[in-house]
């Protein structure tokens, strides 16, 4: 193989893995949110949980939600229609800010990984993640940012 075919044949290469990269990353089931604070509380709507897929209404595990005033988000994930956990996606180890994959929160900086409950299941970190407390209300999740 000469030199130009051989960098035809890698420019080719690279172009289809990105692509499939691509293909990949747009499975994933991460829905952001921005959600407004009020009286010390992110509202998030339940209906941020809910999907209509081929007709039928499911339910997402985890929305992801944002808020300007905070510094980091917050991973808001549904155990159930009563139970959810919020916690802050920033890393006790040197916080950075955490990647969510579903029921695993990944800290890309280090390496650090929690489950869906805040609790370290990977080191450096050693500490469990910030968590907020929830309540429902109203067809709202409301997270305490006091505590």
């Amino acid at each position: 193989m000469d030199r130009k075919e051989f960098i035809k044949s890698c420019g080719y290469a690279c172009l289809g893995s990105i692509s499939i990269g691509l293909l990949l990353q747009g499975c994933v089931g991460t829905k952001m949110i921005t959600s407004p604070i009020e009286n010390d509380h992110i509202v998030v709507p339940l209906s941020a949980f809910a999907k209509d897929k081929d007709g039928k209404k499911e339910f997402l595990d985890y929305v992801i939600v944002q808020n300007a005033q905070l510094l980091y988000p917050v991973y808001l994930f549904r155990f159930s229609d009563s139970e959810y956990t919020a916690l802050y996606l920033r890393c006790t180890h040197q916080g950075n800010e955490l990647n969510a994959y579903g029921e695993k929160l990944v800290c890309t900086a280090h390496g650090s990984e929690f489950d869906k409950r805040g609790n370290v299941t990977k080191g450096p970190a050693l500490t469990p993640l910030k968590s907020f407390p929830t309540h429902i209300t109203s067809q709202k999740i409301k997270i305490s940012l006091m505590q």
